[in-house]
């Protein structure tokens, strides 16, 4: 069993309904109390659990921990998420290509939720997919963001391509972000923590990068998510 810990993970956990066990009370401050009585309302089981055996089971409490399914079953397939699209309709995809850390995984969810990303796309097998440490990171917002597996993420990317999509790829060489014209079916591909695949590469319609002035080789890949995103997201919906 795999155990939330986080305040704010515990909270978008349990209004999703989703893979949720029992919630775990020992001494639990103001917050934790609201979330317990929010579990209540909502019909989930709470146990009564001593300090120590909280402290055993899920290291960082604060009094509480919730028991989680380690994975949250997938509702949605890349091959019924393209069919589903109305003619003309606007998307945007995001493809992850093996982020291994689990951290920079919840956070680039943190952000594709926050932009309205309408589906991300990850590698079977290949990527981060900690249960608790991506809820945590990504505060709660990876029981919200659609996600889907694809074991071969070239094919995909041709998937998507006939679906109308542009597919960008976020790579150092690639051209300026701020002279990038966004289509209104955009896909962009993030590489894990040493950039995108050379297969990958070769399948995207262009590259993009963010301009930098700093000394250190790159941006953090959940950094530079928040803003390629934040950039797409002001063409669509506010650009003039």
């Amino acid at each position: 069993m795999t155990y939330l810990t986080g305040f704010h993970a515990i909270e978008e956990r349990l209004r999703s309904g989703r893979g949720i066990g029992a919630l775990l009370v020992a001494g639990a401050g103001p917050r934790g109390k609201h979330i317990a009585d929010m579990a209540r309302d909502l019909g989930i089981p709470l146990r009564r659990a001593g300090q120590h055996e909280l402290d055993r089971l899920a290291p960082d409490n604060k009094g509480i921990a919730l028991e989680i399914e380690d994975a949250v079953k997938q509702e949605v397939t890349l091959e019924n998420f393209l069919s589903a699209l109305e003619d003309g309709a606007k998307s945007l995809v995001v493809i992850i290509d093996e982020i291994t850390d689990p951290h920079n995984y919840g956070a680039v969810l943190r952000s594709c939720d926050q932009f309205g990303v309408d589906l991300v796309v990850s590698r079977s097998r290949r990527s981060a997919k900690r249960a608790a440490s991506v809820a945590q990171t990504s505060a709660g917002a990876s029981v919200w963001v659609p996600q889907t597996e694809e074991a071969n993420l070239p094919r995909a990317l041709e998937h998507l391509k006939n679906a109308g999509f542009w597919v960008y790829g976020a790579d150092m060489a690639g051209a300026s972000l701020c002279r990038t014209k966004f289509t209104d079916r955009t896909a962009l591909v993030l590489g894990g923590e040493t950039g995108l695949s050379r297969l990958l590469k070769e399948n995207c319609d262009a590259l993009i990068a963010i301009p930098t002035t700093g000394k250190v080789d790159s941006l953090n890949v959940s950094v530079a998510a928040g803003i390629f995103l934040y950039e797409i997201t002001r063409q669509r919906n506010f650009a003039g």
